[in-house]
């Protein structure tokens, strides 16, 4: 099977098993996509809702529908000419439940000499490995117990080694090789490489070829059987040595379609992997941005500076909020940095600084050393004292052989995620349309010249990467920023609104309510239970008046308040209701427009479940609730039977755009070659984004509320080749070498012209 024309993601979990998705097989293949995309399959922890914390590679989760469901979803794709595309997790495994990982089970029982010692990056050195589990009380170890052969702590088991097993609870506790200690421990003390800062997921030594193959093993498998023809590789930023694993995954499924879980900065590059390219944050901070309106950024600036007061800029926050949890939630990982330059006297405060200055998640060295420049530049003007220091370190950390220099590549990776995507994105909150995975905020939108230049970048260099507008890591649904990106177009109106409800709401962090108006104009009408889970995840995110590890009652109250006067105030939701009713309807033309744009821009497009219609979803885990898979397959059969659905609340408008590019793309992938920019004439040309595939020509409507401004489309053309052309989504046919914006989008404010 060639590679994919398209993917649709599907949570497959639990509660929506591989049986399940096997039943929406028929859906998909009339959606028009080429590939199912799963989330992980392997086993992983129990009561698992994600699938990232695999506890045993060697077979299909049970609780999914093991083997026997995988089948039966194979031979359903296979019967309707479908493929899939696997999600796979090779940086770490669960140990939340250690009965369930037969290998940490071992090592937490035979220590250094088990036999899968050497699967995880634990450092011996530093004496037994510490479990931080123990509840914050000096007497928790008052509560083990030894029952049926095992040291249970509550509800949590572990092993006894052979010959230890006498005496009190804590006398066999003490002669184990692992020791049960303070959760509040884990941060500073762990002696075992985590995924970021959680510790019930213990990174894995793929970079030892033993470990690759039993951890691969059943996936490449499905790959020699033709169950799966692509796969997706999570965090790579986390392995020792990515360029040496995708050189052996490569090998191992020369065929396969493989896609990279990796976060590119803007203007950073992809490195030259055997990859078909990343999972698509770049395309999206791309898309996201070229429907903002550029010229707006400086209300915003004011409109932040008096909600807040006071002036900070994206790059100090930036440095602040990664310099804190390199030194605090990653400050196990930092210690074992330092203990590799013990003759460095202030190793510790300069590697933080470095990786708080570090300008992209991590480097690949040799390449990507400038990155390490730029880091060591920066750190310097902030730290003149410790210049010193900084040139001693850049020393060894440019040399690719040093163990210093192999774990910082892994450091500032964390360092990036959980100081950048998980607290400063909650933190400066000037226009959240833009805090999104893979973007700068401080990037306030996109000119169509820039995306231009990208479109074109990226089919030159990654034709096969694939593009995203949503996944189960970003911040905000698809149409979620598409309505928020209709703020930028009416910033007075937006100002006096907002000012008004904080006086009327007040919540004690000015910056995080501003978040909170934001998202909730921005998905609305939502539940009230939906806004109150967000409030809290985004609060204790920020860190700044609460937090997960201490929770402030008194501020999560103040909280809980605000989002019960949004509800609970009549003036306040009516008032609510009508702000986001009045920028709805530009923000379904941005939604459309988003859409199409991301479906027919170079590289393969793919649909997050349920998005093919409108997608108010906020952060997981809230992206993650069921879809409607009914009422989608029964609003697509009537778009089939010739139903022109109107731009409206049911978003089968979205459907028609969807189904309808994704079956050209599927059936005729040679209109989608090659890239070339189409500008459009007249006084409001700039409000169209066109480009040509290579016989199918895109077109979208940006800055919708301007464009109605202006009173609409006017003497505006776009210029074509003379030959006649289909509109798809109207069946409509248009011939000359002019033709009049007015009447392409007449119906719809998308077009998408085949040349006949």
């Amino acid at each position: 099977m060639p590679h994919p024309s398209s993917t649709y993601r599907v949570q497959v979990r639990p509660d929506f098993p591989l049986t399940a998705t096997a039943e929406i097989v028929d859906y998909l293949a009339d959606l028009g996509v080429s590939h199912l995309y799963s989330a992980p399959l392997l086993t992983s922890t129990p009561g698992s809702e994600h699938g990232y914390d695999v506890v045993d590679h060697s077979q299909v989760n049970p609780a999914l529908g093991g083997g026997a469901g995988l089948r039966t979803l194979s031979d359903a794709l296979r019967a309707a000419g479908l493929g899939m595309v696997a999600d796979i997790v090779p940086n770490h495994a669960g140990v939340a439940v250690p009965p369930a990982n037969p290998t940490w089970w071992d090592v937490l029982r035979n220590g250094q000499k088990s036999q899968y010692a050497h699967y995880y990056d634990i450092d011996w050195s530093r004496g037994r490995l510490l479990i931080p589990v123990l509840a914050d009380d000096p007497d928790a170890l008052d509560e083990l117990r030894v029952e049926d052969g095992e040291l249970h702590y509550f509800d949590k088991r572990y092993p006894i080694a052979d010959g230890t097993g006498d005496g009190s609870p804590r006398e066999v506790h003490d002669r184990q090789h692992y020791e049960l200690v303070n959760w509040t421990r884990g941060d500073s003390e762990i002696n075992y490489r985590r995924f970021f800062a959680i510790v019930e997921l213990a990174a894995l030594r793929v970079e030892d070829p033993e470990v690759f193959d039993a951890t691969h093993a059943e996936i490449l498998r499905w790959y020699r059987e033709g169950i799966v023809q692509g796969i997706r590789v999570d965090h790579p930023d986390g392995l020792r040595d990515p360029a040496g694993y995708f050189a052996r995954l490569r090998e191992a499924a020369p065929d396969a379609w493989l896609v990279v879980e990796k976060i590119l900065e803007p203007g950073e590059k992809l490195p030259a992997w055997p990859v078909a390219g990343t999972t698509g944050y770049d395309a999206m901070a791309e898309v996201n941005g070229v429907f903002v309106d550029l010229g707006t950024e400086a209300f915003f600036d004011t409109l932040d500076h008096h909600l807040t007061g006071g002036t900070t800029s994206w790059q100090d926050l930036v440095h602040r909020t990664k310099y804190t949890v390199a030194t605090t939630l990653l400050a196990a990982e930092l210690a074992r940095l330092t203990r590799l330059v013990p003759e460095v006297e202030n190793a510790s405060r300069a590697l933080a600084e470095l990786a708080a200055c570090f300008p992209v998640y991590r480097s690949y060295l040799p390449a990507g050393s400038r990155h390490l420049a730029q880091a060591r530049s920066e750190a310097g003007r902030r730290n003149p004292h410790l210049i010193g220091v900084l040139d001693q370190l850049t020393a060894r950390l440019r040399n690719p052989a040093d163990e210093l220099a192999i774990r910082f590549q892994q450091f500032t990776g964390a360092v990036m995620a959980k100081g950048v995507e998980d607290t400063a994105f909650y933190r400066w909150t000037r226009f959240v349309a833009r805090n999104e995975v893979g973007n700068d905020p401080a990037d306030f939108g996109v000119s169509t010249d820039e995306f231009h230049e990208a479109a074109e970048q990226r089919q030159a260099e990654w034709p096969e990467s694939m593009t995203s507008l949503g996944t189960h890591d970003t911040k905000r649904g698809e149409d979620v920023r598409a309505r928020l990106a209709v703020l930028s177009e009416v910033p007075g109106d937006w100002t006096e609104v907002v000012r008004r409800w904080v006086r009327i709401a007040p919540l004690p962090d000015p910056s995080l309510a501003h978040l909170i108006w934001q998202v909730a104009v921005g998905a609305w009408p939502i539940e009230r239970e939906r806004l109150h889970a967000y409030a809290l995840k985004a609060a204790r995110e920020a860190g700044a008046a609460t937090t997960w590890q201490r929770p402030d009652e008194s501020f999560e109250t103040a909280l809980r308040q605000l989002v019960d006067r949004i509800y609970d105030d009549p003036a306040l939701h009516r008032e609510i209701s009508d702000f986001a009713a009045s920028i709805a309807p530009p923000g379904w033309s941005n939604s459309l427009g988003q859409k199409l744009v991301q479906l027919t821009m170079p590289g393969i497009p793919d649909v997050y479940q349920g998005s093919e219609l409108w997608d108010y979803s906020l952060v997981d885990p809230d992206n993650r609730r069921p879809v409607d898979f009914g009422l989608r397959r029964e609003l697509l059969g009537r778009i089939d039977d010739g139903w022109l659905p109107p731009i409206d609340d049911t978003g089968a408008a979205k459907l028609l755009v969807t189904s309808r590019v994704l079956r050209l793309r599927r059936q005729r992938p040679e209109l989608f070659t090659g890239y070339r920019p189409v500008f459009a004439d007249g006084r409001v040309g700039e409000h169209v984004l066109a480009f040509d595939r290579g016989g199918v020509v895109a077109v979208a409507t940006r800055l919708p509320v301007g464009l109605s401004r202006h009173g609409g489309w006017h003497d505006t053309t776009l210029s074509l080749d003379g030959h006649s052309w289909t509109e798809v989504f109207t069946n409509t046919s248009y011939g000359g070498n002019r033709l009049a914006v007015a009447e392409l989008l007449h119906t719809y404010p998308v077009a998408l012209l085949v040349k006949e």
